[in-house]
């Protein structure tokens, strides 16, 4: 795969971009629940993965060849819902579903119920574990199909978390690529000062480097370093590699960027449609 994106190609996962958070705003709108500012942030780096890298089939969703995806930060499911549903994955109208007690689209994901989605995730800390589970059974089989698995930096506080990456490392798991949202906020975080909040993890390449990862550090909203970075993870050999992904909390609209009110708030109908007009400018 090449490492640098055409023009086109970029302009095209751009406007997949934007169209995923104008799909998130008026999903949490309707259905008056669920989460913004985690699922902004990770937007890009989804679509990156959902429109250019993964070998995926939305027509055989169980293929044995596919790659892997895995949410551990369950909670920002409904990015994830969009961007599946822009692939094909399901119908767009199933979206105004979300979060009912008979939906498919549940508030965290459900393999069960929702084929394309590859592990249930809500527990913090437990998406990855089962992400280098997965990738551990595809590198004893000798299978080709790489794991892909996106964490958030407060889940970062979970001890679990570090156990599944000294057991990945452990077992030279290159066929694994981890990537932490570091939108650097959480809702229930430590009080900074003023009004600030705490960085939920300090330095976190050095962590992951002390660990035995190769890690690479990006702007998770340039569509270019999110290319480049699969790229050169791809090219790895013996140790499993993590993508810092440095993003902004709330992504794409001013009054929720940098917000930790907004990580799990609901927009009225102004406030949506003051959100809209702002994404309408980046197109």
């Amino acid at each position: 795969m090449s490492t640098l994106l055409d023009q086109e190609k970029v302009r095209t996962l751009k406007q997949k971009a934007i169209e995923t958070r104008r799909l998130i705003l008026e999903t949490i709108n309707y259905s008056g629940a669920g989460h913004i500012g985690g699922p902004m942030s990770a937007v890009d780096v989804l679509v990156s993965l959902f429109f250019e890298e993964m070998n995926i089939d939305p027509k055989d969703p169980r293929s044995e060849d596919r790659d892997r995806f895995v949410l551990s930060k369950g909670h920002s499911a409904i990015a994830l819902y969009t961007v599946m549903a822009q692939r094909g994955y399901m119908p767009l109208e199933e979206l105004k579903t979300f979060d009912k007690i008979d939906s498919r689209l549940q508030g965290h994901p459900d393999m069960k119920i929702l084929p394309g989605v590859d592990m249930s995730t809500g527990s913090l800390g437990q998406g990855i574990s089962a992400a280098v589970g997965i990738a551990l059974g595809g590198h004893l089989r000798k299978q080709t199909f790489r794991t892909y698995c996106m964490i958030g930096d407060g889940e970062s506080q979970e001890g679990q978390v570090w156990e599944a990456a000294d057991v990945a490392a452990k077992y030279n798991l290159d066929n694994i690529v981890v990537i932490m949202d570091y939108n650097k906020l959480q809702q229930y975080g430590w009080a900074g000062k003023e009004t600030e909040r705490e960085i939920p993890v300090e330095s976190p390449e050095k962590r992951w480097e002390a660990f035995g990862w190769n890690v690479i550090s990006i702007d998770g909203h340039d569509f270019q370093q999110i290319s480049r970075a699969f790229s050169e993870a791809r090219q790895v050999k013996g140790k499993p590699t993590i993508i810092i992904a440095n993003t902004v909390k709330g992504k794409g609209v001013s009054f929720m960027e940098n917000a930790y009110l907004w990580h799990a708030k609901v927009p009225n109908d102004e406030e949506l449609e003051a959100a809209l007009k702002e994404l309408q400018m980046e197109v």
